[in-house]
């Protein structure tokens, strides 16, 4: 198969995928564009490739995985991003989840725990020019030098709201984070609401993450 075939293929896997989104309720017509607009498949290791928009997480190594379609598509129409929006991601893992966000016009922020992890991100991420600022740190304290955000998402398993990513949204801006035991999760939509922290919480069920380890999060023995 020609170079042009090969794209001219996931083209169209990604445009099923993106009506499979929309049938699924996901109706935010700038996520799904930048569903369509980004190419999952590079993200993914070249083994894998064949199932990169099949609506399913993969592994990228190191133990972590690539979020579902629908995960992704769920959690960013969650966060309610607006060009320009101050975002701050905690965990990396293959970088998709900062490219769809960055598609969407924000300013993305991102933590990765795993050196080997953000490394391999990067380099997917700069090749196809996306703006971005990233470190390598404990992702469950946040980023309070650069806060506040206008939103935060949390692509892995929290054991309780992290009090830390709190104090770092805007009054108004929304925090997005699976909390509960590792086996499963809800999926909670924060909305802060004072500058005493003080929030109003939504809960979306049957959700599986990997852990979130770090100090506001499991420790990395239970990870």
């Amino acid at each position: 198969m020609t170079k042009s075939g090969l794209l001219d293929k996931f083209r169209e896997a990604r445009e099923e995928m993106v009506q499979l989104l929309a049938d699924r309720g996901i109706s935010d017509e700038r996520v799904l564009a930048a569903m369509l607009q980004v190419e999952r498949h590079l993200f993914i290791p070249i083994p894998l490739r064949n199932h990169a928009y099949d609506d399913v997480a993969l592994p990228i190594g190191e133990g972590q995985t690539i979020s579902q379609p629908f995960t992704v598509a769920f959690m960013t129409e969650a966060l309610h991003v607006q060009n320009l929006d101050k975002v701050l991601e905690i965990g990396t893992g293959s970088g998709y989840q900062t490219a769809i966000l960055a598609a969407m016009g924000a300013r993305v922020f991102t933590i990765e725990r795993i050196p080997a992890l953000l490394k391999s991100a990067k380099v997917v991420l700069d090749s196809m020019d996306v703006r971005y600022i990233s470190k390598c740190s404990d992702g469950s304290i946040g980023w309070k030098e650069s806060s506040p955000f206008d939103g935060i998402v949390v692509t892995a398993g929290s054991p309780a709201v992290p009090k830390s990513l709190v104090e770092q949204l805007r009054v108004g801006g929304k925090l997005v984070v699976p909390v509960g035991p590792q086996d499963f999760q809800q999926m909670n939509i924060i909305t802060k609401t004072n500058e005493d922290n003080e929030y109003s919480v939504e809960e979306k069920s049957d959700f599986k993450f990997v852990p979130l380890i770090g100090r506001d999060g499991w420790p990395e023995h239970d990870g």
